[in-house]
């Protein structure tokens, strides 16, 4: 360990800032909103200060002298000539104060590393100021998987610590309580927004009220198969997962995100084959649910576009277990735009409509005549086995043998493949193309458009 990231308590603490413009102001606005006192010399420049950092910090218009550093805990010397910033700096470290010179490691007592500030919780990201860059970007990747109010349970933590070791004297007893606390209901109403909801839940965990511990089951959409457009929630409950239960359209680099000693329960169907009937995955749910597991239902898209998200959500209420849902970016949005096709446009379609290639046994067909207006747009999910049909009933129901359509096969995915063609040969594009894997049928004036974007195209077979 090159660095030590230490954390230094900031309340009572006075924080000074020497210089102005685009090297000082970050260093102000870090401190902005602490409970340190907060001075911002900035010499002999008129230049406005952000209101955000003039509300905490007290603006001096001068340069400062040594007397002015006294009781400062750190300083920041941001700009100015070197022999200028080593006289400042003496004179701080003369009065106690450790200084950080801008950009100029090797004279600093300290570098200031990349944060995640998230209040009660702070993640630092230090590389001994030699590659600020990186350190940007693992803040930026850190950002992604952390709530935003997890700061809100640190200070639920922070204000009970006193209560709970008078109650527990143990302490693999407390830290029991603290991993129940902290991973269970009391977090949940936090991340949600309702502290007193959590406090009230901890303190009930804290006296022995609330019982074993009760299960939920989460509907998660898995978006498209790129995990880089997975929700920042879904990505979290994946983490946080006890079981798993997954289709087959879920990528690898989706579940990589997974815990890794998570239960993973495949209940994937293809065409003709669903070895894990619907019933019996309402069953899988409810039966690890009632486990007291955290159960996560995930799936390719959004669970509630054609992805009978709604049928499991009925059985898990049915059987009077909490359930939540996590949308997901659904295929026809994802790989519409992957492919750079717009489903709306002013000029092309005033209207988009999702229908489903493949009906339930006996049920009714899509109303054809309502997908077949002009100025629309329609999206076909699982509709490459009924191509055939699709065609000949569009057809038939006005829209015009010559409207663009785009077939876009694993879409956002390594393997992505984009065919492009008219409504008229749809069913000879699948066959003559060979597609195979999960597809997006567009139909419509906008999947024309798409074809004069094919320079753009890098990686994947471009439209025809």
């Amino acid at each position: 360990m090159r660095v030590f990231p230490a954390s230094i308590p900031l309340n009572g603490q006075t924080v000074i800032v020497v210089g102005h413009g685009p090297m000082a102001e970050p260093k102000a606005r870090l401190f902005a909103s602490s409970p340190a006192r907060l001075l911002w010399f900035t010499g002999e420049s008129s230049d406005p200060v952000a209101s955000d950092i003039a509300q905490y910090a007290k603006i001096i218009r001068r340069v400062p002298t040594r007397r002015d550093f006294r009781g400062a805990t750190l300083i920041f010397l941001a700009g100015g000539e070197e022999r200028e910033l080593d006289k400042l700096a003496r004179w701080g470290r003369g009065q106690g104060a450790m200084v950080n010179i801008v950009d100029s490691p090797a004279a600093s007592d300290f570098q200031t590393p990349a944060i995640v500030d998230r209040d009660g919780i702070v993640v630092s990201i230090a590389s001994g100021g030699a590659a600020p860059v990186l350190s940007v970007d693992i803040r930026a990747a850190i950002e992604q998987t952390l709530p935003a109010r997890v700061g809100v349970i640190a200070d639920l933590a922070r204000e009970l610590r006193g209560t709970v070791k008078s109650v527990l004297d143990k302490f693999d007893d407390r830290r029991a309580f603290w991993e129940r606390a902290l991973r269970g209901k009391a977090r949940d109403l936090a991340l949600a927004g309702d502290k007193a909801g959590a406090r009230r839940e901890m303190l009930r965990e804290l006296n022995g009220e609330t019982g074993p511990r009760t299960g939920i089951v989460h509907l998660v959409g898995a978006g498209p198969g790129d995990p880089d457009l997975l929700t920042l929630k879904a990505a979290r409950l994946l983490r946080e997962a006890d079981v798993i239960v997954h289709d087959r359209l879920v990528s690898d680099g989706v579940m990589d995100l997974a815990r890794r000693d998570a239960l993973r329960i495949d209940v994937g169907k293809t065409k003709g084959h669903h070895p894990v009937p619907q019933d019996a995955i309402g069953d899988i749910l409810v039966r690890e649910a009632r486990k007291g597991q955290r159960v996560v239902r995930i799936k390719g898209g959004d669970p509630f576009v054609f992805g009978r998200g709604g049928e499991e959500l009925d059985v898990v209420r049915a059987a009077g277990i909490a359930v939540e849902v996590t949308p997901g970016i659904t295929a026809a949005v994802a790989c519409a735009a992957s492919a750079g096709i717009p489903l709306t446009h002013r000029d092309h379609a005033q209207s988009v409509t999702f229908a489903s290639g493949v009906v339930k046994k006996d049920g009714p067909d899509p109303d054809y005549r309502a997908l077949s207006a002009a100025n629309s747009t329609t999206v076909f999910y699982m509709g490459v086995g009924a191509a055939p049909e699709i065609q000949a009933k569009m057809i038939a129901a006005g829209r015009d043998p010559a409207t663009p359509v785009a077939l876009i096969e694993n879409g956002t995915l390594d393997t992505e493949r984009r065919v492009s063609g008219t409504l008229g040969d749809l069913a000879g594009l699948v066959t003559r193309e060979a597609i195979a894997g999960p597809t997006i049928i567009i139909v419509g004036d906008v999947a024309g458009t798409a074809i004069s974007q094919a320079a753009t195209t890098t990686g994947r077979e471009q439209f025809a």
